[in-house]
This record gives C-alpha cells, sequence and structure tokens, in this order.
C-alpha cells in the first residue's frame, strides 16, 4: 500500500488568508496566518487565495499582479487582470487584449488575442478574428503557441482528449487534440463533452435531449433546459412541470416537480423549492438529498454551497452553519449569527457573514473580524454601524466620532442615517427586492470629511439592479453639509462654467464617445459632485446621459482651471486649505 501511496499529491492546505482592514484610503487587503496575525500587510485594492504554487493574485492602483507568500511581486502590477494559474500557466489582459503568463511572469503568447479560457488538459480556448467569423475559435497549447487552427463558429474545452467544436450553423464535431475530425453531427446545438452524454437539439429552438458520442440518440428531445451529466446523473427542466433529476437512461431519480437543483457533490444535491409558487423569482428553499432521490433533510436550508473538505455551507435566514454528509447541521464547527458563507480551510474558518469577513478556529474561537470602526487622525474616526430589519435588506452606514459639540454630532449622524436608507422595514416581510448599502472614506483634510455612501437596489427576477452613489460632504468642525454652490463666489455663474467645461470635454475627449447624443443639457443646482484636494467631480446617474454599462459617468474639473470663480474664503474652500 505505501507504494501505491508514494506519488499521490494532496491538495496544499492554506497557511496565509485574506484579511481586509477598513482605512482612510477605502478597503485594503492583506494576508494573516492561522493565529490571526498579519504577515503580509494590508496594501491591495483585491487579492485572491494563494494557489497552490505559492502564488496569490493581487491588484493595486487599479492594476494586477502576483506576489509569494513573503509579500514579494513575482508579476509587477501592470495587468487589466490575471485569471488563476491553471496548469503552471495563467491567462493576463491588457488594452491590447488576451495573452498568457509563465509562473515567472513571462508572455509565452506570440500576440494578444480576444480571448483565451483556461488551461485544462494541455490546452486553452482561443478567440480571435477570421476572414470567415467575427469571433473565431482554435486552441492554444501549453507553450502557448496555436495547436488547432483559430477556424470554428463555437468550441469547447477538451475532455479525455476530444472536445466539441461548431464549424457552421447546425453542424458540430467531435474532434482529438491533434484537430482530426472523429464524429460529425447535423445538429443546431451539441454540448461540451464531458465525458458521458452530450446535451442536443434536434430543430433549432426545440428541446434539449442527449446522444452518445457516436451520436446515437439515448434520451429524446424532452426538456426544456438540460444540464450535462455528472457522476451518471443530470438536471433537467420539464416544461410546465419543474426541475428534477435523471439517470443515464432518462429515469426520474427525483421527479421534474422543483424549482432548482444544485450538484454538491457526486453523491449530494441541493433541491429547491420556491419560496413562493406564484413568485418564483423570489427563490428557494433547500433540502439536501442523495443518488437515490432519498432526502436527508427538510427543506430549511438557503445558499447552500458544493461540498468541500466534506462539509458544505448554508444558513436558514437568521445563521449561517456547516452542513455534514448526512445533510444536517455539522456539530463541533461555528454556526454564527447572520446570512454569508463558510469555509473550511485544514484548522481555520473563513466566514463572510452579511458581508463582513472574518475568521475562526474549528471550535468557533474568533481569529480575525473586519475592524468596525476608521480612524481618520487622533480627534476624529468613522465608526462602521450595521442595519438589517429584514433578512433581504443590509446597510452599514457611518457614525462620526470627535466632532467638538455633541449635539452637532447627534444631528450629523441622523443625518447620514438618513442618506444611507436607515429606513423602517418590518423584519417579516417578504420583500420585492434585495438592498444592500455600505460607504468609504472619500477623501479627508483638515476638517473636511467627504463619505461615499453607495447602494444597489436588485428586484428580485430583474436582468439588473439599479446602483445608487451619495457623497455627504462634512465639516467636522460646523457640522455643516456643503452644497456645491458653497464652492463657488456668489454671481459667479458656476453652473453655466461648470456645464460649459463638461460640454468641451464630452466634444474633445474620446472616453466620453459613451454619452447619448444631445442628452446633456448641462448641470442641476443640486448636481452630484464630490472633491478632493486638487478637483472637483460632477458625475450623472446611470440612464442619465450615458448607458447603463457606463455606469456613473463623472468629470473631472481641475481647480486651477475654475479658480477665479472659487470662493476661497469659504467655510467650504477653508475646511480643506
Amino acid at each position: 500500500m505505501q507504494s501505491e501511496n508514494r506519488n499521490i499529491v494532496l491538495p496544499r492546505v492554506l497557511s496565509l488568508f485574506p484579511a481586509p482592514v477598513r482605512t482612510v484610503n477605502g478597503i485594503e487587503w492583506g494576508y494573516i496566518n492561522s493565529k490571526g496575525r498579519f504577515i503580509i500587510k494590508p496594501q491591495f485594492s483585491v487579492v485572491m487565495d494563494f494557489q497552490d504554487n505559492g502564488f496569490a493574485i493581487v491588484s493595486k492602483e487599479g492594476k494586477y499582479g502576483v506576489i509569494n507568500e513573503s509579500g514579494q511581486f513575482i508579476v509587477r502590477p501592470k495587468y487589466e487582470s490575471i485569471m488563476p494559474f491553471s496548469q503552471g500557466l495563467a491567462v493576463v489582459t491588457t488594452e491590447k487584449g488576451y495573452s498568457v503568463i509563465n509562473e515567472k511572469g513571462r508572455i509565452i503568447t506570440q500576440k494578444a488575442y480576444k480571448f483565451i479560457g483556461d488551461y485544462e488538459n494541455d490546452f486553452a480556448l482561443v478567440a480571435d478574428t477570421t476572414e470567415e467569423y467575427p469571433y473565431a475559435y482554435g486552441y492554444l497549447n501549453k507553450r502557448g503557441r496555436v495547436a488547432i487552427p483559430i477556424q470554428f463558429k463555437g468550441a469547447t474545452n477538451f475532455y479525455e482528449g476530444v472536445a466539441v467544436v461548431q464549424k457552421e450553423d447546425d453542424k458540430f464535431v467531435l474532434i482529438n487534440q491533434q484537430g482530426d475530425i472523429l464524429k460529425e453531427y447535423d445538429y443546431p446545438f451539441v454540448g461540451e463533452h464531458t465525458g458521458s452524454y452530450l446535451v442536443f437539439q434536434q430543430e433549432e429552438g426545440g428541446l434539449y435531449g442527449y446522444i452518445e458520442e457516436n451520436g446515437n440518440v439515448v434520451i429524446s428531445p424532452q426538456f426544456q433546459f438540460a444540464q450535462p451529466f455528472q457522476h451518471d446523473l443530470a438536471v433537467v427542466t420539464v416544461p410546465n412541470k419543474g426541475v428534477g433529476l435523471i439517470d443515464s437512461e432518462g429515469k426520474f431519480i427525483l421527479k421534474p416537480k422543483y424549482s432548482d437543483i444544485k450538484v454538491l457533490d457526486k453523491k449530494r444535491y441541493a433541491v429547491g423549492r420556491a419560496i413562493n409558487s406564484e413568485k418564483p423569482y423570489l427563490g428557494s428553499v433547500y433540502a439536501v438529498a442523495d443518488a437515490n432521490g432519498q432526502f436527508l433533510s427538510e427543506f430549511i436550508y438557503y445558499d447552500i454551497t458544493p461540498y468541500m473538505n466534506g462539509f458544505a455551507s448554508a444558513n436558514n435566514k437568521q445563521e449561517t452553519f456547516f452542513i455534514s454528509k448526512s445533510g444536517q447541521i455539522a456539530e463541533g464547527l461555528p454556526v454564527l449569527k447572520g446570512v454569508g458563507s463558510l469555509h473550511l480551510e485544514g484548522d481555520v474558518v473563513k466566514a463572510v457573514i452579511d458581508d463582513i469577513v472574518s475568521y475562526y478556529t474549528r471550535d468557533g474561537k474568533l481569529l480575525y473580524r473586519e475592524n468596525m470602526v476608521i480612524t481618520l487622525n487622533r480627534q476624529y474616526a468613522v465608526k462602521v454601524r450595521k442595519f438589517k430589519p429584514n433578512t433581504n435588506y443590509l446597510v452599514y452606514y457611518p457614525q462620526v466620532q470627535g466632532m467638538p459639540n455633541g449635539t452637532m454630532e447627534r444631528r450629523v449622524n441622523e443625518e447620514l442615517k438618513e442618506l444611507s436608507n436607515v429606513i423602517d422595514i418590518k423584519p417579516d416581510k417578504q420583500l420585492e427586492y434585495s438592498y444592500e448599502g455600505d460607504f468609504s472614506i472619500q477623501f479627508f483634510k483638515k476638517k473636511l470629511l467627504v463619505l461615499k455612501l453607495f447602494a444597489y437596489n436588485y428586484p428580485f427576477g430583474a436582468a439588473h439592479g439599479m446602483p445608487s452613489e451619495t457623497y455627504p460632504h462634512i465639516n467636522l468642525q460646523t457640522g455643516q453639509f456643503h452644497n456645491l454652490s458653497d464652492l463657488f463666489k456668489e454671481d459667479s455663474r458656476y453652473i453655466e462654467v461648470l456645464s460649459d467645461v463638461i460640454q468641451t470635454q464630452i466634444d474633445t475627449n474620446s472616453e466620453y464617445d459613451y454619452v447619448f447624443p444631445d442628452s446633456y443639457n448641462g448641470i442641476r443646482l443640486d448636481q452630484p459632485f464630490y472633491v478632493n484636494e486638487k478637483a472637483v467631480y460632477i458625475y450623472f446617474e446611470p440612464y442619465e446621459i450615458a448607458p447603463y454599462a457606463a455606469g456613473f459617468p463623472t468629470f473631472r474639473i481641475p481647480f486651477k482651471e475654475i479658480h477665479d470663480i472659487i470662493n476661497t474664503s469659504g467655510s467650504f474652500w477653508k475646511s480643506f486649505h
């Protein structure tokens, strides 16, 4: 037995864990050890877990790089994004497109492509423009060279040496890693190869069924949706009935009467039942079932994650916990108040509960928790307060500390609560939306504190929600909330001046090509804005002058360009000068 196990490679247990700190500069991330102490100090805006190769992807000043466990950069932060390493290689992006780097940070591809997928089974999907297609697919090998020419209309990853690609409309083929065609399928859709049957459509827009690799139909088209087989079972949706689980003969292990089924591991499934059958977009409550269709729990769980290291994470809208393979709450592991997820890595439990990151020992001892007080200087601080009256309504709002007058401080803090949408919500009411709000320090100098209050309102079932941003400008000495007009001299016609500056930027700067034609008509008296040491920033809401994808169109106007109209003797200007 010893000789048989000698070459088994066990998964690497993490020794460093991402941890956030709220600071004057926003949330900064570093890495702590298993005792909750920072080994790599907080300095990054985005971090990922350390991978098995001992590297972690991080972001600093808007660019991505790679560090080792000493915090040293293996790849300097210079990329727009970096995907996790796979088979010793990582996909990176720049303004030119997608490339591949090795673990030394060297680019191994000969050019930038329109798309490159992660490496799987020694190959990566690659896409680029060809004469035939604006977006055609091929495959790269591990040397970064094109191994199978970029020629296909569509393509999937290799599995056990074969892959399904689309040559043209109604023509899919199975190829090997030399690009040889092994089988042709004359169907409008054939899904990826996952080691078992292939999902297919016999008619365009029709129902889904399954075929063998050789093209024989084994389960006739009858499903509205069909997932690939995993562990000899597949999740399918039957029209006008619901979601079920079938075996390789098409027999139902779980009848098609559920709202959702998720694969948790090869023998466990999360089976969902609609919270409100008349409003399925409100989501599902789940039970755990096994591969034989036997239920191991009642329908009492939400947000179940796949099993990892023997446990899944779930919550009951009040507490978050681990579930063992028995389908029941695991004994001897933390049960935490609030809604979120847990992840076990060795003897350390990572918790993200109500959007707050913390770490615990297996027996529930707190190792680290995200700070809830932001120190501005020796006098002032901002406390993070939580407001969660309902499971679908969560706001973290700011409360200022250290102002010279207690009454003034209470008034300021009441105004901040109102601006943060701390409102009356019934705890037992099923909301038709979710609302999440938080804040950060946008700018602080001398007596001026500029906060960024941001939120996201998502109506359940909608294509997307609506973000919001508000920037209160607080004079910490007087308690005044400054308006844009406070920055300028009386009779300065600042609205006209700023409007003209923005119009010029729209007309001359290609960065603003996304602005809808003729949509900009100048700024308003109550125009949203914020300042920093060198400029005023004027911004617009989504859809106001540009598409939703443009976010909040923002225009920077340096103070030196409008100095003649600034009221330099006013309380607003003096609060940070």
